[in-house]
């Protein structure tokens, strides 16, 4: 049940008693709201097919810009509901829905096994070389940054002015960046559940392959996994 309706006086199965007529009087008539509908397990095709126009409409009195509340007689809806056509449209709409999520579920799974058969591929350079690279990705990430926000200059770092803790961050974080290809395995995955999914599968490997390249930078692999999962660790 929405707030509207609760705060309207609907009771659970999403109807309205004691509305005012025309004359200030109260009606003894329950209506069933679209929402009301819905918690029943009415979509919006049924109601359309079933029971057609709403009996009223009423002012959204939270949001007076909102579209119409739409209004059902309950003795309407209750009666289109012991039909034996609301039970075959009922059913027919339940295969569907099942149909969809078994599908929606094949393309998480399907998803799923190209990420975990796919090969990482970290590129091997040298300490020296992989220390520069990750020297300028991070300038120039600096750089940009400056550009974007008022009153922050850039302040380029050197490979050897640089905290080894820092550089090791710099490093898996440039090495991350040229496997950015990647995210091109999630395209095409639709719903929160599964893609969370396939991101946390996704990032899982990326991690473990830097640190079976780079064994020296396994303890920050870790350590940016562990913050991307549960968050920075508290001061």
């Amino acid at each position: 049940m929405t707030v509207l309706e609760r705060d309207e006086g609907w009771d659970e199965g999403g109807r309205e008693h004691g509305a005012e007529d025309g004359g200030g009087l109260r009606s003894t008539r329950a209506h069933i709201s679209a929402a009301g509908l819905r918690a029943r397990g009415w979509t919006p095709g049924m109601v359309r097919r079933l029971l057609g126009e709403p009996d009223l409409l009423r002012v959204n009195p939270h949001f007076r810009a909102a579209p119409q509340i739409r209004l059902y007689l309950a003795e309407r809806v209750e009666s289109a509901e012991r039909s034996e056509e609301f039970r075959a449209v009922a059913a027919a709409a339940a295969r569907r829905s099942a149909s969809a999520k078994a599908a929606a579920q094949r393309r998480r799974q399907e998803v799923l096994a190209r990420i975990a058969a796919e090969p990482v591929d970290v590129p091997r350079l040298s300490e020296r070389k992989l220390a520069a690279m990750a020297v300028d990705h991070h300038n120039c990430q600096d750089s940009q940054r400056s550009y974007e926000r008022w009153g922050q200059s850039a302040d380029p770092a050197t490979a050897d002015g640089t905290d080894p803790p820092d550089l090791d961050r710099w490093k898996v974080d440039y090495l991350r960046h040229r496997l950015t290809r990647y995210d091109e395995l999630l395209s095409g995955l639709h719903g929160s559940t599964g893609r969370a999914a396939a991101e946390d599968l996704l990032r899982r490997r990326v991690y473990t392959a830097i640190a079976e390249a780079y064994p020296h930078l396994a303890q920050e692999c870790e350590r940016q996994l562990r913050e991307r999962e549960w968050g920075p660790p508290p001061e």
